[in-house]
């Protein structure tokens, strides 16, 4: 039996595999490709290695994202992969794949992805992402916040996009860079941020529902959602998401404060450009990572007012006991 396992990247083609073996001696298959339901053993390509906890696969190519089944002798194995989705012009996007339920199921990977803005997307972006395969796309940025910055989706036939607009807090992304152009931070109080996580979910139940609904339905995945930052709507979506599917609120939380590592190098970029603005950059570090405090208030609104996350998915998204029993049936393993 193994365990822990995982991926790092060693380069654009190749990575490297780690894992906890119970028998360290025993021969171990690493089957992979561009698709998790091929990366089996009757499908993928393959090495494998004995006496060793780790493997290195390469000559990957960096266009694709890459899914890997490790297969100790005599099990069925684990599939694995990259969180994040590397792309150059999206730098949290990344798959909810791998996460563990309460009752020891999985996610399945591929199946759904949660992202920052695509309206950054550079050309060899544009061909990894039509590589994901993605049939839906839904975007919660505002009108205002799309015109401004439309996404540049790869072209095909396949993929649908849909604008569910979410306005997080009193005004949308663009009108708060305005405002702090204007050397205006007066509204950034330190309860504003949870504020717009409590109003995001009391609000737009409705919008919740409606993704987790076109979840369960196969012509849809895999899906990918996204905001501008990828940190705050998005993060409230993948919570609600996990949390439909039975995953532990520390893994809600563990995956909301992944966003504060995708984002740091962007961070200081942003930083540097709003010092020009006379405004010091400290000050709104709140509006631009993700604060703990936004979801861990969140959890706790949620089992204040509505029971619990699923009593407001039931009660207020208006998702039933079947599409809830069907979404768990569609994305987990």
């Amino acid at each position: 039996m193994i365990s822990g396992i995982t991926v790092e990247r060693q380069g654009k083609e190749s990575v490297r595999i780690r894992w906890t073996s119970e028998r360290p001696d025993d021969g171990v298959s690493v089957y992979y490709a561009a698709s998790p339901a091929m990366a089996a053993p009757d499908a993928g390509s393959a090495i494998r290695v004995r006496g060793t906890n780790e493997a290195e696969v390469a000559g990957l190519d960096p266009d694709q994202r890459y899914y890997f089944r490790v297969v100790p002798d005599g099990e069925e194995g684990m599939v694995i992969a990259e969180r994040q989705v590397a792309l150059e012009g999206a730098v949290n996007c990344r798959d909810l794949g791998g996460y563990e339920t309460m009752d020891g199921r999985r996610i399945r990977w591929g199946q759904v992805f949660r992202s920052d803005s695509l309206a950054r997307l550079t050309e060899p972006d544009r061909v990894k992402v039509g590589n994901l395969g993605l049939r839906l796309v839904i975007d919660f940025r505002t009108p205002n916040e799309v015109s401004n910055s439309p996404d540049r989706l790869p072209d095909s036939g396949s993929l649908s996009y849909l604008n569910l607009p979410i306005a997080h807090g009193e005004f949308d992304f663009v009108g708060a860079v305005e405002r702090i152009k204007k050397g205006d931070d007066t509204w950034l109080t330190p309860g504003f941020m949870v504020a717009g996580y409590i109003q995001n979910v009391d609000e737009f139940p409705g919008i919740w529902g409606e993704v987790i609904r076109r979840l369960t339905q196969p012509e849809n995945r895999p899906l990918l959602f996204h905001c501008t930052g990828g940190k705050d709507r998005a993060g409230t979506c993948a919570a609600l998401i996990l949390l439909a599917l039975g995953v532990p609120e520390e893994t809600v939380i563990a995956d909301h404060q992944l966003s504060n590592i995708l984002i740091a190098d962007l961070i200081k970029r942003v930083y540097e450009r709003i010092a020009t603005y006379g405004v010091d950059p400290q000050k709104l570090s709140p509006y631009f990572t993700a604060p703990r405090e936004c979801i861990i208030s969140l959890l706790a609104h949620l089992h204040k007012a509505y029971g619990s996350p699923v009593g407001y998915l039931k009660r207020a998204a208006g998702l039933t006991d079947e599409i809830l029993a069907l979404l768990k049936e569609q994305l987990l393993e």
